[in-house]
C-alpha cells in the first residue's frame, strides 16, 4: 500500500517534495512519475479516510455520483466539484433560507398595495440571491469543516475534505460568490443594505461555533432566516412589530428542522467531537422541539395580528397548515435513523411552501379587491 504511517501533515508534505519524482510500491521505488501536489492530495485523502472501511468510502462515494442528480450530473467535469461546493445537487437548503423571505415580501407587499410586477421581481431576485449566499455559505463551512468533514462519512466526499477542490481555488470560489451576493444586495432599496451586511458576519462564523458549543444550530438559525426581516424593507415598509415575531419564529423552526437533520450524524460527531443540539438534547429533543413549535406558531400568530393580515383566509389556512404538518414531523420521525431524519428534514420545504402559497392568494385577494 502506498503510505507511510506516523509521518504526519508536515512530513508526508517533506517526502512529496523529494520525492515528486518517484513513488514507494511494496519495498521498491517504481515509475510513473507522481507530482508533490498530486502524492499530498492521495497521502492527505488517506489520512482522511482512515476512520472508514474500503467498502463504506467506496458506499460513501457512490452514494455522492448518484446524488448529483439528473442537471449537476450533466456539467462538465471540471464544474461539478464547484457545484456541489454551493450544493446544487441539494437545494433543499436554498428553499429552506428563500421561505421566510417570501412570506416577509409577500406580506410586506399587502401592507404598502404593492403591484404583482414589483412583487414577483422581488421574489426572484430573493429567489436568486439565496441561491448564491446559501452556496457561499456551503463553500466558507466546507473551508473551516474539511478536517471534521473527512471524519463524518456522510460528509467524507465534499469536495474540499476529498481533495477535489483545493483550498486556495475554493477561497477564489467564494470571493466571486460574495461579489456576486453584494451585486445583488445593491439591486435592493437603500434601507436593505446596512440589515443585508448586518448577517454576513454570522455567515462567516457560523462552521466555528459546532467546535466550542452544542448550539451551532442556533447561529445556523439567526443567519438563514434573515429574509424574513429583509423581505420587509426589500417592499419598501419597516415593520419591526411583524419583522421580529415573524423573524423570532422562522428562528425557531431552523432550530427544529437542523436538530433533526443533525441527528443524522450524532454517531459519527461524537467521535469527531463535532457539537449539535442532537447531542446536547438527545431523547429529549422531541418534547423540546415540541415546545419550541408551539412558540413558533404563537410567534407567526403574533406577526399576523400585528400586521393586520391574521384574518385573511390565506392566512389562517396556510398557519393552520404549517402547524399540522410541523407537529406531525416531530411526533412521527424516528431520530434513530438517518434516512428517516433526511425525510423529515426536506419535507420543511413543502410545509413553507404552503404557507408562501396561502400568502400570495391573500395577496391576490387584496389586489382584486376582495379583501
Amino acid at each position: 500500500m502506498l503510505f507511510y504511517h506516523g509521518l504526519g501533515v508536515k512530513g508526508l508534505k517533506d517526502f512529496s517534495v523529494r520525492h515528486a519524482r518517484t513513488r514507494f510500491l511494496n519495498g521498491k521505488f517504481a515509475s510513473p512519475i507522481i507530482p508533490a501536489k498530486s502524492w499530498l492530495r492521495f497521502a492527505s485523502s488517506k489520512i482522511s479516510s482512515e476512520a472508514f472501511t474500503p467498502e463504506q468510502l467506496k458506499e460513501a462515494q457512490l452514494a455522492r455520483l448518484n446524488g448529483l442528480g439528473p442537471y449537476v450530473s450533466k456539467l462538465p467535469k471540471s464544474i461539478i466539484p464547484y457545484a456541489e461546493l454551493m450544493r446544487l445537487e441539494k437545494p433543499v437548503g436554498t428553499w429552506l433560507l428563500y421561505i421566510p423571505g417570501t412570506w416577509a415580501i409577500l406580506m410586506g407587499a399587502m401592507e404598502v398595495s404593492a403591484s404583482l410586477g414589483q412583487t414577483l421581481w422581488m421574489l426572484g431576485i430573493f429567489g436568486i440571491g439565496s441561491l448564491i449566499m446559501r452556496g457561499a455559505g456551503c463553500t466558507i463551512n466546507d473551508l473551516l469543516d474539511r478536517d471534521l468533514d473527512s471524519k463524518v462519512l456522510r460528509t467524507v466526499e465534499r469536495p474540499i475534505a476529498s481533495g477535489r477542490v483545493s483550498p486556495i481555488k475554493a477561497k477564489i470560489f467564494l470571493a466571486g460568490q460574495t461579489a456576486v451576493g453584494v451585486g445583488i444586495l445593491a439591486a435592493l432599496p437603500a434601507q436593505c443594505w446596512w440589515l443585508g451586511l448586518a448577517s454576513l458576519p454570522l455567515v462567516f462564523t457560523y462552521p466555528l461555533f459546532k467546535r466550542f458549543t452544542y448550539y451551532p444550530q442556533a447561529i445556523l438559525s439567526a443567519c438563514f432566516k434573515w429574509g424574513a426581516i429583509l423581505g420587509f424593507p426589500a417592499m419598501g415598509v419597516i415593520d419591526w412589530p411583524t419583522m421580529i415575531p415573524l423573524y423570532t419564529g422562522s428562528f425557531l423552526w431552523c432550530m427544529i428542522y437542523d436538530t433533526i437533520y443533525a441527528h443524522q450524524d450524532k454517531e459519527f460527531d461524537v467521535k469527531a467531537g463535532i457539537k449539535s443540539t442532537a447531542l446536547a438534547w438527545g431523547d429529549k429533543t422531541k418534547p423540546i422541539c415540541s415546545v419550541l413549535a408551539t412558540s413558533q406558531i404563537a410567534l407567526y400568530a403574533v406577526a399576523g395580528i400585528n400586521s393586520g393580515l391574521i384574518w385573511g383566509p390565506g392566512f389562517i389556512g396556510g398557519l393552520s397548515l404549517f402547524a399540522y404538518r410541523l407537529y406531525t414531523m416531530i411526533k412521527n420521525v424516528d431520530l434513530n435513523n438517518p434516512a428517516a431524519c433526511w425525510k423529515a428534514f426536506i419535507s420543511n420545504i413543502s410545509t413553507g411552501l404552503y404557507f408562501s402559497y396561502a400568502l400570495f392568494f391573500d395577496y391576490i385577494l387584496r389586489l382584486i379587491g376582495v379583501l
